[in-house]
């Protein structure tokens, strides 16, 4: 059986760590070549090795890039390129949750700014140089590779709720994503280019645990998750392979909720949940 990414090559920033290390491995298990994007180069190195260890046939590279810098997400992009032929997929994952993110009172405009500069202006120069890779990737029919591409960027539910727990940088930069999103999904429909927003839950991930740094602050979130439990970063990888992959095919503009139910909860169930959370695919 062939991967559902067999043959095609993948970008993905924030690869060192959490949703991205996870997608990085399921996008390689399922034969793609990885552009492993991070600002940490040593974490993406380890999953790069750890890639080319557990799946031989396939390549997977890492390089560094702060995607608050137009020039870094370019040459990111033109890497993925030279490296692999072409790029299918375009992964916009990294970003930023800053400590010092409140409400419309409390937060500066040096930290407005810094998060808008790599939640939203990054994704959209990963947007602006991929589109301009995908519209250039080859035909071979013979291993069902096509002209376009799959493009994903995270968002968050906080783009679709709100909470009086403010982080208002961050949630005004993730409901730009959404926006952003859709309307360049619009714009390049009929280019063979699919661009959707993936809209992850709480998760269980450095990133959130970082800022949710004490039990109250955890708990205070816990009790709006219907299925008791903060989602895992390998569950949000699953979710983009499926945005990724042709089985997604006539997906493009969507705000893909993974999110344990939260946004569509009024009042959640009590009890333990009934099943464990999914193992990391780091530890297989």
């Amino acid at each position: 059986m062939t991967g559902r990414l067999q043959n095609k090559a993948a970008l993905i920033t924030g690869a060192g760590s959490g949703i991205g290390l996870e997608s990085s491995i399921l996008f390689a298990q399922e034969g793609a070549n990885v552009l492993l994007v991070d600002i940490n180069l040593e974490a993406a190195e380890k999953g790069a090795a750890l890639i080319n260890r557990r799946f031989p046939n396939v390549t997977a590279i890492a390089t560094k890039a702060d995607v608050g810098k137009e020039q870094d997400v370019k040459d990111a992009v033109d890497k993925a390129v030279k490296e692999f032929g072409r790029l299918d997929v375009m992964f916009n994952n990294a970003g930023i949750m800053h400590p010092a993110d409140d409400n419309a009172l409390n937060t500066e405009e040096r930290i407005w700014d810094l998060t808008m500069q790599i939640n939203l202006k990054g994704v959209w120069w990963g947007c602006k140089y991929a589109i301009l890779a995908m519209r250039n990737n080859p035909v071979d029919e013979a291993k069902g590779l096509h002209t376009g591409g799959s493009i994903i960027n995270t968002a968050s539910f906080v783009a679709l709720v709100g909470a009086a727990t403010p982080q208002l940088a961050y949630t005004a930069s993730k409901g730009g994503v959404l926006a952003m999103t859709r309307e360049l999904a619009m714009v390049h429909a009929r280019e063979g280019i699919r661009i959707n927003s993936l809209c992850p839950g709480p998760l269980k991930t450095p990133l959130l645990m970082d800022f949710l740094n004490t039990e109250e602050k955890r708990e205070r979130r816990m009790v709006h998750l219907p299925m008791g439990r903060f989602g895992e970063a390998v569950e949000l990888a699953k979710a983009a392979l499926f945005l990724a992959s042709d089985d997604s095919s006539y997906m493009t503009g969507t705000d893909f909720k993974v999110d344990g139910g939260l946004t569509a909860a009024y009042v959640t169930p009590l009890g333990e949940p009934a099943l464990p959370p999914p193992r990391s695919l780091t530890e297989l």
